[in-house]
């Protein structure tokens, strides 16, 4: 009987991987002392959550239930947040959307630490499952929250950006990120950054921190359902029917719905422009269909595109090879039951800076948990986030970062030696509803 009750128990808990050899972070102790520990004791100590069991709601027990009610549940009455939005046009005349909570932020400190958000596939600041951590963690702090201040950045054309230049996004395109690293770096000059990613944005953000190195501007990254192996990914969504007739059609049909609204913006004699009117003609295209009609030509900017194909752009853009070069503490949690993401790098590419959490059930963005009230579901995920964003934006101290430093140059804000990247903010300052979504979109992918 023991035994059963042991599988039963086992059958909920998080698998947890660390490398042999772990990094060595400082940490803030009493009165005001520094020590040095190991990442995975930190974790262990400051993250008590990330052990606990994880039982899903009766009522969602697979992947399947749990990914399908995160795109059709309603959401709208949980978890509010309202954002301002500061528009940013980028030197090469592209625009992303920052999204910034709370409104009012006179009364919080400057060295108040701020989670910097990238959102899934066709997302925004609305999606549920951003809101749901947003909402507690920038909560003022006599109300049960951390009090932190968020950005979330919205790619070119989602969530009512406009799209201004020949360009979206894609997996692999860093770009866009790193400029409003600049921005949010320059505003908040005292506040440490905390990265928070989703799906496709939790690839954007762990190849960004890949390619800074010790430059990275995050002082800690948390990538939940991150895609990691793009090409194998796709093949396995592809393989069985529901994975190509509901995943991949669904997420390829949100794509096309979203190319649809901005493709008059490009220039008819353009490559990208000829490429979407080709991609909007498509019937019930599948995600890789619409990689290799579109992405591979339009998801960013030269060099590298245009790719060859959709499996070129895939090999660029996977961040699973990338991670061996991450240089600050990175938490990735995936779902084993995830429809989406079914080959994950548990050996979290054997870099000392990484910890790699499986759980056993959760679905793609789900982990929906009973909650008080019948047929109410929560979260599980915001605990063990919450404790990463508490513990990492708190506890950890970091090193003198090895950034470089940033300059005006003719309006636009650079990095010193970069003169390939820079943004400038444009005039306007809207509130956004946090749980108004975009008609014709399906949200929570």
């Amino acid at each position: 009987m023991s035994s059963y009750f042991n599988w039963w128990s086992a059958h909920y808990t998080t698998e947890i991987r660390y490398p042999k050899e772990s990094a060595l972070v400082a940490t803030k102790e009493q009165l005001s002392s520094t020590t040095s520990v190991f990442l995975r004791d930190f974790v262990e100590r400051r993250c008590p959550s990330l052990y606990s069991e994880f039982r899903p709601a009766w009522w969602l027990p697979n992947g399947h239930m749990q990914t399908l009610y995160c795109v059709l549940g309603d959401f709208s009455g949980r978890d509010k947040v309202v954002y301002k939005r500061t528009l940013l046009r980028l030197l090469d005349g592209g625009t992303v959307g920052l999204d910034f909570t709370p409104v009012d932020d006179s009364h919080v400190p400057p060295d108040t630490p701020i989670i910097v958000v990238l959102h899934g596939l066709t997302g925004g600041s609305y999606e549920s499952y951003v809101r749901a951590i947003l909402s507690p963690a920038c909560m003022p702090v006599h109300q049960g929250g951390l009090g932190y201040r968020a950005v979330v950045v919205n790619f070119r054309g989602c969530a009512g950006v406009p799209v201004t230049s020949p360009q979206l996004y894609s997996a692999g395109h860093t770009d866009d990120l790193r400029q409003a690293l600049f921005y949010i770096s320059h505003r908040y000059p005292e506040a440490p950054l905390l990265g928070l990613s989703f799906s496709l944005g939790a690839n954007v953000m762990t190849r960004y921190v890949a390619e800074e190195g010790e430059r990275c501007r995050l002082k800690s990254a948390c990538v939940l359902g991150c895609p990691w192996n793009l090409a194998a990914n796709s093949s396995k969504l592809l393989a069985t029917y529901i994975g190509r007739h509901v995943y991949s059609k669904g997420m390829g049909r949100n794509l096309v719905n979203l190319l649809k609204r901005h493709v008059g913006t490009f220039a008819s004699d353009h490559d990208v422009a000829k490429a979407a009117a080709v991609t909007i003609g498509l019937t019930k295209p599948t995600i890789d269909m619409f990689d290799e009609h579109f992405t591979r030509i339009g998801g960013g900017s030269s060099p590298p595109w245009p790719f060859a194909s959709a499996n070129d752009y895939y090999e660029y853009s996977s961040s699973h090879k990338v991670l061996n070069k991450i240089k600050i503490p990175l938490l990735a949690i995936n779902a084993a039951d995830d429809p989406v993401v079914q080959d994950i790098p548990m050996d979290a590419g054997g870099n000392g800076w990484v910890i790699l959490a499986l759980t056993p059930c959760g679905g793609h963005l789900g982990w929906f948990e009973p909650d008080e009230g019948w047929g109410q579901v929560k979260r599980w995920i915001k605990r063990p986030v919450f404790e990463w964003l508490r513990a990492t934006g708190e506890d950890l101290v970091r090193s003198p970062p090895h950034w470089r430093p940033l300059h005006e140059e003719g309006g636009f804000l650079k990095e010193v030696g970069n003169d390939r990247l820079g943004c400038k903010e444009l005039d306007g300052g809207d509130i956004i509803v946090g749980t108004e979504g975009e008609a014709g979109l399906l949200a929570g992918l």
